[in-house]
């Protein structure tokens, strides 16, 4: 028997285990550089039209931060500039959720010692979880191009857009093979991969704003920035990335190697002797377990914030253009002047990912039922509701205090320039939350009723994205549009709040979730 004896056979399992997670997350990435793309030569027919935009956007140091240099001062520049960052930070996130999952995740659950038990080589699980994140990225690559040029828009630039995502998705597979080889745990592998894809993200920000531009080569997200689609076109930086990802993953071979089966490179540290009377009760407990990744989530919102905030200034330049102004208005459903528009449709984005967070920590329930955690905890006094209810307020308070950072910072960041306060920011941040609470009561449902298909959260939430954000730009059917929680949104701020339409999400969230909860009480655990 070889070391990569079984891996065909893990590999068929993975697939059909994540094969709509790994399609809907495809579709998810392809239909934003579609959309954008389509969208953008719906509004500029000519270079000659964007070109004004495009320099407004190039003069803006805040964009820079956010999304990097437009990689030309045409159409098709303004068209690409949000798929070079969403898309390449989509393919790192698609990469390193399989990576973990087929790796450290099954380690931890114990699967993969049941497995081993088998005729499978000590390499065959990595190189089955390293193959389908390198196909799923190279797949997502490929389509993004091939979408594009069905818009008919230069070849040459859309490869260029496939070989950002192939950068990015690539060496955050290696990335992701390396951290799993050092902690024992799902939790402390995903820091470590996602503090260095933020690291990579800061460094790239920090050299496309500070003159500095040599620094972004330190960065794997500035390598994809610097392919440049539809200006440069440097295709052949997807080299430099190969070498990275063969190179991370003979590290992650000799790692692999130097450490027991279920065991990481890096010993747990023991615990305190005592434990925190905190931790007798379910909400304790609950906000143990969840308090770092909030931590995280809300220093990240906060800096958001403050960026977003910084471009109050220059907001009323951005949207000048009156074809700009339209397209805003349009994501945003926004009213009101050029700032109170560009700011509903920050809002909204960041409202987006606060869903992501209610909703990963509203999945916990199901992280801590499939290794057995929960079976030990609801064996004592403590109820099905109470524990579910427990990690249900941790998801929703954490994605409310998300929404309240990030209004607060933006509108302390922006005050300084006269142009809007702290109370309009922080209460259009507000009145995104209904449909926030609606994203996550939908994970909540789906852990209660279908908990081994629970991560079918996630295209929910795609869907929503490209229905709430993109839906007006593609002028689908308002019934189509009305699907999304984020299209009731009202139009703060600059415009009315949407009472009753906050009232009818919030019914929708509270049914939802109890739905999920009833669901949960009459079935068996599932592990």
């Amino acid at each position: 028997m070889t070391e990569l004896d079984g891996t065909g056979p893990l590999l068929q399992l993975a697939w059909r285990r994540d094969s709509w997670v790994v399609i809907a997350s495809v579709l998810a990435i392809v239909l934003l550089a579609y959309s954008s793309m389509a969208a953008t030569l719906s509004l500029y027919s000519t270079d000659a039209e964007a070109r004004a935009a495009a320099a407004l956007m190039s003069a803006t140091s805040s964009v820079k931060a956010m999304y990097g240099p437009l990689p030309a001062l045409t159409a098709e520049g303004v068209g690409v500039i949000k798929t070079i960052t969403m898309g390449g930070l989509g393919a790192a996130f698609l990469a390193h959720a399989l990576v973990r999952r087929h790796t450290r995740t099954e380690e931890e659950e114990g699967r993969l010692e049941l497995v081993a038990a088998g005729v499978v080589g000590r390499r065959a699980p990595l190189a089955a979880a390293v193959i389908l994140a390198a196909s799923a990225v190279l797949s997502t690559g490929l389509l993004c191009a091939l979408s594009l040029m069905s818009l008919k828009v230069s070849p040459a630039g859309s490869l260029a857009l496939g070989v950002v995502v192939a950068v990015a998705g690539l060496v955050m597979t290696g990335v992701s093979a390396v951290a799993a080889q050092l902690t024992t745990t799902t939790r402390g592998a995903g820091g470590i991969a996602l503090a260095l894809l933020g690291l990579a993200f800061i460094l790239r920000a920090v050299a496309d704003t500070s003159g500095i531009p040599v620094l972004g080569w330190l960065s794997f997200l500035g390598w994809a920035e610097r392919v440049s689609p539809f200006g440069a076109n440097r295709l052949w930086i997807l080299a430099p990335a190969v070498v990275a990802l063969a190179v991370l993953l003979a590290v992650a071979d000799r790692l692999l190697h130097r450490r027991d089966l279920g065991s990481g490179l890096w010993a747990d540290r023991p615990g305190p002797a005592t434990a925190s009377p905190r931790l007798g009760t379910p909400l304790g407990l609950a906000w143990r377990l969840q308090r770092g990744a909030l931590a995280g989530w809300a220093i990240g919102y906060a800096v958001l914030g403050l960026v977003v905030g910084s471009l109050a200034g220059s907001a009323g330049a951005i949207a000048s253009d009156p074809k700009t102004a339209e397209m805003l208005r349009k994501m945003s459903g926004g009213h009101g002047s050029a700032t109170d528009v560009f700011f509903g449709t920050e809002l909204r984005f960041a409202a987006l990912g606060a869903a992501a967070y209610g909703m990963s920590a509203a999945l916990r329930l199901r992280s801590e039922e499939a290794p057995g955690r929960a079976e030990i905890v609801l064996a004592t006094a403590t109820t099905r509701w109470r524990w579910l209810l427990s990690h249900a307020l941790v998801a929703l308070g954490g994605a409310t205090l998300l929404m309240a950072v990030v209004g607060t910072a933006a509108g302390v960041s922006a005050a300084r320039s006269g142009v809007i306060g702290v109370g309009a920011l922080l209460g259009a941040a507000a009145s995104t939350l209904p449909a926030v609470w609606v994203s996550t009561a939908v994970a909540l449902l789906l852990f209660g009723l279908l908990p081994r298909r629970s991560a079918m959260t996630w295209a929910v939430l795609a869907g929503f994205l490209l229905l709430g954000e993109l839906g007006a730009l593609l002028k689908l059917p308002d019934w189509v549009q009305g699907i999304s929680p984020f299209a009731h949104l009202g139009s703060l701020p600059g415009g009315p709040a949407d009472l009753a339409g906050a009232v009818v999400l919030v019914v929708i969230a509270g049914g939802l979730a109890a739905y999920g909860g009833v669901a949960f009480g009459r079935r068996d655990l599932v592990s």
